[in-house]
């Protein structure tokens, strides 16, 4: 793995780690990283090998050492090259940036899990976050569009947020009851599991293009719908969409969860006298939950994707500036809406896990 993770690293080094361009659309021109830097880079792609083979323990000091010094030099970089240049010249992250951070963030999860010190595989975090705050990537041309969008990226961030929390609450209200009564029957199971796996055959695009019809002919149906705001566009088949993407892991794992509890356990519950809801809440459920919850992490990392897709029906979110991006060809715009679109996917999972493991270890103790 180490080998694998030095090897983008030097090409990183060598690669242009810089693209100057007089504004955002405009060709530019590509800049290496000066001869002591580059020299730099080489040392730091070979630590964490050179670490691992002698001093395992160190590695994760040595990956998030790379790390920040590639995010360091990244501001450093864009920075420098903006000297001089007009307001309204961008600084991007060239072909090196991203080929060195993919190599430490190699080594780093590589480091992560060695048995010792793995808490160095993750040392990186501060100090990064430390140079955002200052300001040192500032002249980062994914941060300058941001800053320039301002309150718009704001709204268009907590709308993608709210598209993902309310899809997310809507497929549990209708998963959750749906996995409880299948389960105990497999024509059930069968049935419910086969729709949703052929809701989930459909490409995003193409089931928002076939929501805007019978939504639309709803909403011309019934004016009361209109007047709340629901038509054929924007939030409505979006949510409707993105409701029915996350029914499958929610179904799935929530009938393997229900019905994998031991039935052994169930009797003696039973010959102890509980009543079937008893039996439910106290029984079944809590060792049901660590399996099922890893259906929520599934389905709300799945909706964070869609909901980038539901911005071409005028839904919002991040999606915008995406799609903004690829129409006038300008990267920094992709990167200004898909960046924060996948922290949002990994801050989910990470959190989701943490608590599928908590859960699990408190229900191992209880046992």
């Amino acid at each position: 793995m180490f080998v694998l993770a030095a090897l983008p690293m030097l090409a990183g080094t060598w690669l242009p780690w810089v693209l100057l361009r007089p504004n955002r659309l405009a060709p530019g021109t590509y800049l290496h990283l000066p001869p002591l830097l580059t020299g730099l880079g080489v040392v730091l792609a070979a630590l964490p090998l050179l670490t691992f083979r002698r001093w395992p323990g160190w590695t994760g000091l040595a990956a998030s050492l790379a790390m920040v010094a590639g995010v360091w030099a990244l501001g450093e970089q864009t920075r420098a090259a903006l000297a001089g240049q007009m307001p309204f010249a961008r600084a991007s992250a060239a072909s090196g940036v991203w080929l060195f951070l993919l190599g430490a963030g190699v080594a780093a999860f590589g480091a992560g899990q060695l048995g010792r010190n793995r808490w160095g595989a993750w040392l990186w975090v501060l100090p990064v976050a430390a140079l955002a705050l200052a300001g040192h990537l500032s002249a980062w041309s994914v941060l300058v569009e941001g800053r320039n969008e301002g309150p718009r990226w704001v709204q268009e961030f907590g709308q993608h947020v709210r598209l993902v929390g309310s899809a997310l609450g809507l497929a549990l209200l209708i998963g959750v009851p749906l996995a409880v009564w299948a389960s105990g029957h497999e024509r059930r199971v069968a049935a419910v599991l086969g729709v949703a796996s052929g809701i989930q055959t459909l490409p995003s695009l193409a089931l928002l293009g076939l929501l805007i019809a019978p939504i639309s002919a709803l909403a011309n149906a019934f004016p009361l719908l209109r007047r709340a705001g629901i038509s054929g566009i924007g939030t409505a088949p979006a949510l409707t969409a993105m409701t029915l993407y996350a029914l499958l892991p929610l179904l799935r794992n929530g009938v393997v969860a229900l019905r994998g509890v031991p039935a052994g356990t169930v009797d003696a519950a039973r010959g102890m006298g509980m009543t079937p809801a008893q039996l439910f809440w106290r029984v079944r459920l809590p060792l049901a939950l660590p399996v099922w919850l890893s259906g929520v992490r599934q389905a709300s990392v799945l909706l964070v994707g869609v909901a980038a897709v539901a911005a071409l029906i005028g839904a919002g979110g991040l999606g915008t500036y995406i799609f903004k991006g690829l129409q006038s060809a300008a990267s920094d715009l992709i990167l200004l809406g898909a960046v924060p679109a996948a922290a949002v996917a990994l801050l989910l999972d990470a959190a989701l896990r943490w608590l599928e493991g908590q859960l699990a270890r408190a229900l191992g103790r209880t046992i």
